[in-house]
């Protein structure tokens, strides 16, 4: 039997480079640039070396000693190489995006070919599943699967030409991010005072205040979200609104400015298109749609089309009521006859203070950026009994705050997850939000111990000005409530086997059920007056206002659902239908044809920042979001059913975090749906929550 030799908990030469030390949560603060490439050397090393010994003939096919050797080892290497992506991602620097595309090429290539090893491969079917525990045995089942899904079954030049794709596509996925990141990050413009009537002032001040931090007069406006959209909702000139509208929408695109045509992603795309249509091939599949439902819920792409065409159709009569209701609006309130997508915000946001006598700008001053947390870590603590405590630990920016979550035992609290939270946008940042792992759970082969969770929770929102707290749009408070989701569902686990602890093992198209069902608290009033404070005043937010955002939560609901399924449908008929030879724009002009009640004009270019696809891990599944909310409507109507004047039932808070947190991707997720619900996901609760359910 080969001796076993488990890799030491901290390497000697850690101090010098923190990329190296595994004692505890990474050293953000401490992180450069130089340190990347030696690191990658020595875990890419520590790797190999344990993949040849766990490969050997004489080595065990025993789960836990290939552990002791193989997951110690990648593990490192994934944490590391996390931390360094995750620095690339919220700290974008030339020096680091330099190094990590150096490095990138090495990494994709020992991950594809571990996933593809033959040797391995033999080794994980010659395990006896008898042997393994019943965590153990959903992680060996999904292993399995993602050998045959990784080309270990391939040989020859078609094993070769499969590795090749494999970096190539993450070349091109991270140029892709790249140049939606930078396309961004390049715009301006310097407006007067005169075109930013009716912007908020919290907006106009963050604007002046960049212009004069670049020594120019005006007001500097960007494509960040924070400025952008309240720019495309209050601006009253129109011509400001269409000249954002427009550098937006072409952004990264062959139809942007003559000096952001080097952040054209038009080839990228139709590269990164015929590479998986390749791989799909080599695969034995038809297509990579096929190949992108194996480890979903959903059966088949043919599936996913349905059921997004069967809601499309379900939500189109209240699409088309919305647009109706916008264009006489426009009509006979705003002097606009023909409307023009720039104009569409506007008239919204309009529409909406007629119709329910509020604006997004006055709930805006009730949500602090500090009272939203802690209402949020209260009904966090109240439904699933943890303590939310700040912590400390090296970060990577000031603004970064550090957090640790307890459970109360009898021999006092317990530490179950921590987490990073970094909300204000800025420049360097990669746009949009999101949860990522920075360490998984698991009970470590190496040395026995415990290891808990530990998670990155990363938004865009604005930053205060003159001093007081940065403010939330509602929207914003929803983001911030579902990234939560996908955080509790990656540090509640109670599962030890690291591969189906918390997200991980989750079937993608179920992942963002714990997000989105955490969403529905910000309609709840026991749930927003513990969170809001009028940032001037100190009010909370008045029942009178909360009925009206109420009364509007489902403004447009026809309207948004569709744009969702116009994405998803897209996507999924790109994969599936689309001859990458042929240009893609044709697809998405017959899929809005089909789908949407409002027409882009014909420059729009949403496919070229479409980076959840491209670059985000969601091809082919991007429908997941439809998909989930239906599972994460019908768990949150438990709690609708089970509540009383006092408020949500604990027992069904424990309820659910047992059978969908605690589980993790420990069993599939229906099972897990059906342990919480007792029954099968019924699309019902969504269409009554969006206020779509048929009239009786």
């Amino acid at each position: 039997m080969t001796t076993m030799t488990p890799i030491p908990n901290t390497p000697a030469n850690s101090l010098a480079n923190p990329l190296l030390d595994f004692a505890d949560l990474p050293q953000f603060a401490s992180i450069t640039p130089e340190h990347v490439a030696g690191a990658m050397d020595q875990l890419l090393k520590d790797a190999d070396q344990a993949l040849e010994t766990v490969t050997a003939a004489d080595f065990p096919a025993m789960w836990r000693d290939i552990a002791q050797v193989l997951d110690v080892a990648t593990e490192r290497l994934g944490r590391a190489w996390g931390a360094v992506s995750h620095l690339n991602s919220v700290a974008d620097t030339p020096e680091l995006r330099a190094a990590y595309n150096a490095e990138l090429p090495r990494v994709t290539e020992f991950w594809t070919r571990l996933g593809a090893d033959e040797r391995l491969y033999a080794k994980y079917k010659a395990i006896d599943a008898a042997t393994l525990n019943p965590e153990q045995a959903q992680a060996h089942k999904n292993a399995l699967r993602n050998f045959v899904l990784g080309g270990a079954e391939l040989t020859g030049t078609a094993k070769t030409r499969y590795a090749e794709i494999q970096e190539r596509q993450a070349a091109l996925s991270q140029q892709f991010s790249e140049n939606a990141l930078d396309a961004t990050d390049a715009y301006a413009y310097f407006a007067s005072a005169e075109e930013l009537q009716g912007v908020p002032d919290d907006v106009t001040q963050a604007a002046r205040a960049a212009a004069q931090a670049e020594g120019k007069d005006g007001y500097k406006l960007t494509l960040k979200m924070p400025c952008y959209l309240p720019v495309m909702q209050f601006a009253k000139p129109s011509d400001v609104r269409e000249k954002l509208y427009r550098a937006y929408v072409t952004r990264a695109s062959d139809q942007a400015p003559a000096e952001a045509a080097k952040f054209d992603n038009s080839a990228l795309i139709r590269e990164i298109l015929a590479l998986r249509q390749e791989e799909a091939q080599l695969l034995g599949f038809q297509n990579f749609g096929e190949v992108s439902v194996v480890p979903k819920m959903a059966e088949s792409p043919e599936q996913v089309v349905r059921f997004l065409r069967d809601l499309a159709q379900k939500a189109r009569p209240y699409a088309e009521q919305d647009v109706a209701e916008l264009r006489a609006f426009a009509a006979e309130h705003l002097g606009l006859s023909d409307p023009q997508a720039w104009d569409w915000p506007y008239v919204s946001e309009k529409l909406k203070e007629a119709k329910y006598a509020f604006s997004e700008q006055a709930v805006k001053q009730y949500f602090t950026a500090p009272r939203v947390l802690a209402g949020l870590f209260k009904i966090i603590e109240t439904l699933f009994e943890v303590s939310i405590r700040p912590d400390t630990a090296p970060v990577w920016h000031p603004a970064v705050e550090f957090y640790r979550i307890e459970r109360s035992t009898a021999s006092g609290p317990v530490l179950v997850g921590q987490f990073y939270l970094d909300q204000p946008a800025r420049t360097g940042k990669r746009g949009g939000a999101w949860m990522d792992d920075v360490r998984a759970r698991w009970l470590r082969p190496d040395n026995g111990q415990l290891q808990t969770p530990a998670a990155h929770l990363v938004c865009n929102f604005a930053q205060g000005v003159e001093g007081k707290p940065a403010l939330l749009t509602h929207d914003d408070v929803i983001t911030l409530f579902h990234e939560f989701g996908h955080g509790l569902h990656h540090m509640l686990t109670q599962v030890n086997e690291r591969d189906v602890s918390g997200i991980s093992g989750v079937e993608w198209d179920a992942v963002e059920l714990p997000s989105q069902f955490m969403e529905n608290f910000c309609w709840e009033w026991e749930v927003l007056k513990h969170m809001t404070a009028h940032v001037d005043t100190g009010e909370p937010l008045p029942r009178e206002l909360f009925d009206k955002m109420l009364a509007a939560k489902n403004f447009q609901s026809g309207m948004q659902t569709l744009r969702q399924i116009e994405f998803a449908l897209f996507d999924m008929l790109l994969h599936t239908e689309h001859d990458p030879k042929q240009d893609f724009m044709p697809l998405l002009d017959l899929v809005r044809a089909e789908v949407a009640v409002l027409q882009p004009p014909a420059f729009s270019r949403t496919a070229h920042t479409f980076s959840h696809i491209f670059a985000g891990g969601y091809a082919a599944g991007y429908y997941s979001y439809k998909w989930a909310e239906v599972l994460s409507a019908d768990a949150y109507a438990a709690f609708e059913e089970t509540a009383t004047d006092a408020g949500h039932s604990i027992e069904t808070g424990r309820q659910y975090r047992q059978a969908i947190l605690e589980a993790g991707g420990s069993r599939s997720a229906m099972a897990s749906f059906k342990a919480f619900r007792g029954r099968e996901p019924s699309l019902d609760a969504l269409l009554r929550h969006q206020g779509m359910a048929p009239q009786s």
